[in-house]
């Protein structure tokens, strides 16, 4: 018996005795198929690199659904099971903590954390700092998860799931490998439009309703004015509302961004009070629900958001 057929085993095994209490609950393992390796992603564009560089030899699970906001993510028994039974977990420690707690009580080595990969910057990295913004500190500290918005830092979290990949599917651990180097190719490609596109602009700054942009911003050279901090549902005080409308009105900001799977009220507040439109600028945290994009083409779309707003020539 192999190391593959005995893990899946073991898992069916675990996974039947966690869901023994659900009884309307089916093992999310029935319909395995034995050909591929069973790979869960915890939210989009870990989903995105994986069925990439898995190609026809994975089977991706992405625990968010579309059109969800993924920080709040809870897991049901049957997510509970997939995890468990999963040949391959790939999910961003501290991001979401009930997807953390489930990789800490079956994840075991089948565990890959992509901060083990691209170290988190700092929630400020990339973002405004006047002196004296009292307030701004506290709702916009930690570590900002958001990686996957700079292209290069995803195109090494991607050679390093295709490794993954290759020591839990050795017999297509080439083709991983092959893809992983399509995938960053087209990742580079991505990034020189961006360095092109972003090269000469009036204005650098980019107000937004959080700040989930602190990577872009920095990769790109802009200066990321977060209206709250890293958690899109925190109410921003009114100290910060008063600091971020002021900023926005002595740069000149024509644009307040706000994003696909959050409310744009707090925006549309701080664009009336100085005199800018709103506009979407995504942080790829999911696919709106029906969206036929990925993450290159989402990516571009932002680039020509950010263009439009920021006056490049």
């Amino acid at each position: 018996m192999t190391n593959r057929t005995t893990h899946r085993v073991l898992a069916a095994a675990t996974a039947l005795l966690t869901l023994a209490a659900g009884a309307g609950c089916s093992s999310s393992g029935a319909g395995a198929d034995p050909q591929r390796v069973d790979v869960v992603a915890a939210f989009y564009p870990l989903q995105f690199l994986a069925e990439r560089i898995g190609g026809d030899a994975v089977r991706v699970t992405n625990l968010a659904k579309p059109g969800a906001e993924p920080h709040d993510l809870e897991l049901n028994p049957s997510q509970v099971g997939e995890v468990s039974e999963a040949e391959l977990i790939v999910y961003l420690k501290g991001f979401q903590p009930a997807v953390d707690d489930a990789v800490a009580q079956s994840g075991g080595d089948r565990a890959f954390d992509v901060t083990s990969v691209q170290p988190l910057l700092d929630a400020s990295a990339g973002g405004h700092d006047h002196e004296g913004e009292e307030g701004h500190t506290e709702e916009s500290g930690g570590k900002d998860p958001h990686v996957w918005l700079d292209p290069t830092r995803l195109a090494g979290i991607g050679d390093q799931l295709a490794q993954r990949l290759g020591t839990a599917d050795p017999d297509h651990a080439a083709d991983y490998t092959a893809r992983a180097a399509a995938l960053r190719a087209d990742l580079t490609t991505l990034d020189d439009e961006f360095k092109n596109g972003l090269a000469t602009c009036q204005r650098r700054e980019i107000v937004t309703s959080h700040a989930a942009f602190g990577y872009l911003a920095d990769r790109y050279q802009l200066d990321q004015v977060g209206i709250t901090g890293l958690s899109p549902d925190v109410e921003p005080s009114p100290q910060r509302l008063a600091h971020v409308i002021e900023e926005a009105k002595e740069h000149q900001a024509t644009t307040i961004f706000f994003e696909t799977l959050v409310s744009p009220k707090v925006a549309e507040t701080i664009a009336g009070q100085v005199g800018a439109k709103t506009a979407v600028l995504d942080p790829i945290e999911g696919l709106a629900a029906g969206s036929d994009g990925d993450y290159l083409s989402v990516m571009r779309t932002n680039l020509r958001t950010l263009q439009t707003a920021l006056g490049c020539s």
